[in-house]
């Protein structure tokens, strides 16, 4: 297993999920494995990949009753890109966890039954810091953190880095922030450059170049059950995600 990366940002709607598929699915189409795991009860990346919301076998019942993750894992139309789809009933998840021994490893544990299969396996998790997103934390080895470009983008980031120093601290000491990108950026609007110029001057190298800009065909692609590249690969956002997927191959396994 070469990389597991949490997409975490409790603020909603910012682009996380839009970047949990359409970076997976670009760094497949660079011939890399990749699993995308959806452990936000809503499943809009399970439904984004083509996949009902109504599986019988979803995330809730790795985490809730030890099946294992091979049993859930589905395919994409793409051949290396893989899903452990969510479902509703994981809305129960947290509330089932919560007394549970060792509470915050569950996911950590049900990716030993994938060790070695992936080169990345990407973790959507919910638009909170609650105990699903304290898992995919502590599974993984980073977090990249989508931000979108408006006036109150900074405001949360800067619990989600206390969250991350404090599951460093208690849960998963080699927790880093992978990267942060920039999402919805309009290069119309002074506000867009002035939000990317301040989170570059705070954040520095770890914000990617590759910003992601607003972009019409990538809000119509999930209502198609498409990643960006098989909906329209010559939009501006599919370009975005594939130049997205080469930098962090480039950072990822430079380091490796």
């Amino acid at each position: 297993m070469r990389k597991i990366i949490s997409l975490a940002n409790q603020k909603g709607g910012v682009g996380k999920t839009t970047t949990a598929i359409n970076l997976g699915a670009s760094l497949a189409a660079c011939e890399r494995r990749v699993l995308l795991i959806d452990l936000d009860p809503q499943a809009n990346a399970t439904s984004g990949v083509g996949i009902g919301k109504n599986e019988e076998k979803t995330m809730y019942n790795v985490l809730t009753e030890g099946m294992k993750l091979k049993e859930v894992i589905r395919e994409t139309e793409l051949p290396t890109f893989y899903i452990a789809p969510s479902g509703v009933d994981l809305v129960g998840a947290e509330l089932e966890l919560s007394d549970a021994i060792g509470r915050e490893f569950h996911l950590r544990r049900a990716l030993q039954d994938v060790n070695g299969d992936f080169d990345y396996i990407l973790i959507d998790s919910p638009p909170s810091l609650g105990l699903l997103t304290i898992n995919g934390l502590t599974a993984a080895n980073s977090v990249v953190v989508p931000m979108q470009c408006e006036y109150f983008a900074l405001e949360g980031i800067s619990q989600l880095v206390n969250t991350i120093d404090r599951v460093r601290d208690l849960l998963n000491p080699g927790l880093d922030i992978e990267g942060i990108v920039l999402t919805m950026y309009d290069d119309r609007m002074n506000l867009s450059r002035q939000v990317a110029e301040e989170v570059r001057s705070h954040f520095g190298p770890k914000v990617y170049e590759t910003i992601i800009p607003r972009n019409v065909r990538l809000g119509e692609a999930p209502s198609f059950g498409k990643p960006i590249i098989l909906y329209d690969i010559r939009s501006r956002g599919s370009e975005a995600y594939i130049s997205l997927a080469k930098e962090i191959i480039q950072r990822a396994e430079t380091v490796i």
